[in-house]
Formats: C-alpha cells, structure tokens, sequence
C-alpha cells in the first residue's frame, strides 16, 4: 500500500513538471511570434478591425442616344455628353436648370426639340438665363465658348439652334405669349457667335410652330399650334429681310387634317417638306408630303407618308 502511494505521488509529479513546461514553451513561442500588445494598441486594432462600411458604386450614366456613338446625360444634376457610347463623358459647363429656363420648361428629362446640336463637329446648347445665350465647342469639349444672342427679350418658349455652315448659324426664338399671341425673332450670325444680327419677321403675331433656314437665302416660320384650321407658312427668300405667306394646294379630303408645316428641305431640283396634323388630328399615324418649285411660295400635295419614312431635315 505504502509502494503504491509512493508511486503516486511520483506521477502527479511528473504529471505536473510536464504541464509547467508545456505552459513556458506555449508563452514562448506565442510571444516570439507577436508581440504583446499595450492597452492602447490594443484599442487601436479593436477600432481599426471594426467591419468597413459598404462602398456606394458610383453612378452609371445612362445617356440618351443622338447617334450609335454620341450620347448624352442629365444625370447628377448636371448636362454631360459623350463622343464613344459611354466611354468617356465630359462636363458642359452649364447651369441644368438654365436649360429648362423660360415660358416652356420640357420634361426636363430629355433636352427641349431643337434647342441644341451634337455632332462630331458641333456640341452647342441655347438656353435662357437674363438673355438667350449659347454655349458651345468646335473641337469636341476642348474649349467651351459662350455667347449672348440678346438680351432684349423675355423669357423664351419656342427655341431653336441650328449650323447650315461654319459661317451661317441661326437662332429662332419666341417670348411674351398672352393666350394664343406671342413675338418672335430670328438672329443670325456669320462668326460663330462673335455677333448676332436680328432678321425682319413676318407680320403675325400666331404661337410659332417651327421655323428655320434650307440655304442662307431661303427661310420659313410657320404659325398656328392651338387647334390650327390650316396650315400657315410664311417665306423668306432674301435672309429674312421679306417674307410672304406661302400657299398649299391641299387637296379637299385634307382640309383641317395636315396644319402643321415642318421646315422644308432640298429634294432634287425643289423642295420638299413634311406636313403634320394638328394636335387633335385623327386620320391615323400619317403625314403628308409637299414639293415646292419656287423656292417655296407655292407647294403640291405629293403623297400621304407614315412617320417613320418621312424625310423632315428640321
């Protein structure tokens, strides 16, 4: 019995040098392989391991198409256009709110119809802010220019920008409406925006429909936007120091159906336009087609056309 106590003992001993040893080389080891830590370094790495909040993606533009390649965007509160279907966009350098600026606001969605040109030459923009004004580049964003039109006017509602060629931009505008009258002007300049010079104007005072210039010489407004009975154009064809009312021989089926006269374009030897019901037009999704042989004074019914063919440069 003694013996077997003595043995006993002699185990836990063992037993108990053994798990001091493990214990020494265990905190060691741990110490050789990191560093203890002060309380403060110890804080530090609680903060610093804390989980990282998740990264907001940045925005993805989505631009509204005006060629396969050349797009832009109203996105981020701000007017940005691209030359390579989203590649790269750059920042025009005007105010959005300007855009939409004046007696007619648009969607604000998409740019106001005709009051910009983006091309792989031109990027111009017209907007209203204390003055009709332009701001534009010649070499894709480079260089951004701006421009006062005048400043003599109200704000606008019916606007326009368009380049015939590096030495003819025109601007067509109207303001001042009261009920189903308004003025308008056209100016005109022949130095890329250093000077503008204002044209004659019909004598009307109709809500403008459309207008614009087929060659430097050659010029329409036409009139009537509320409930028209009949279409009415007026022409210019000495750069808008006269004007005379076109007429349209228009078939009888066709009465009070096609008002609308879009700006015409150079078809072969005369012009042609595309004319459009009124806004409570309902003969179906069709315009109508005219030729005009004397530089636009007189103009032939051609053909019915459905939209999607038709021909309209304005």
């Amino acid at each position: 019995m003694e013996k077997w106590g003595e043995q006993m003992k002699k185990g836990l001993l063992v037993l108990s040098t053994l798990l001091l040893l493990s214990m020494i080389f265990m905190t060691i080891y741990y110490q050789k392989k990191e560093p203890a830590l002060t309380p403060e370094q110890a804080l530090s790495l609680s903060s610093n391991t804390r989980t990282a909040p998740e990264k907001v993606p940045e925005e993805t533009l989505q631009g509204t198409p005006v060629t396969d390649e050349i797009a832009y965007s109203l996105q981020q509160d701000k007017l940005q256009i691209t030359y390579n279907n989203g590649q790269d966009w750059v920042v025009v350098p005007v105010d959005k709110s300007n855009l939409f600026s004046g007696e007619y606001n648009g969607n604000q969605q998409e740019l106001i119809a005709n009051s910009f040109i983006l091309n792989e030459q031109y990027a111009a923009f017209l907007y209203w802010n204390n003055g009709v004004q332009l701001i534009y580049s010649t070499d894709k964003d480079s260089n951004w220019q701006e421009s006062l039109i005048t400043d003599q006017v109200p704000p606008i509602r019916y606007r326009k920008i368009a380049f015939l060629s590096d030495d003819f931009w025109y601007a067509v505008i109207s303001y001042g409406r009261t009920m189903s009258s308004e003025g308008a002007s056209i100016y005109i300049t022949n130095d890329q925006g250093q000077s503008w010079r204002e044209t004659n104007m019909p004598n009307t005072t109709r809500l403008v429909a459309n207008g614009g210039f087929v060659t430097e010489q050659i010029g329409v407004m036409a009139y009537g936007t509320i409930n028209p009975a009949e279409p009415e154009m007026h022409v210019t064809n000495d750069g808008g120091a006269t004007w005379q009312k076109a007429t349209f021989e228009m078939p009888s089926k066709y009465d009070g159906v096609f008002v609308t006269p879009n700006v015409p374009y150079q078809e072969e030897d005369h012009l042609a336009l595309i004319m459009e019901q009124g806004p409570n037009g309902d003969y179906g999704n069709i315009q109508a087609k005219f030729i005009s042989k004397d530089n636009g004074l007189t103009w032939e019914f051609v053909e019915e056309v459905e939209p999607d063919n038709e021909q309209n440069m304005d």
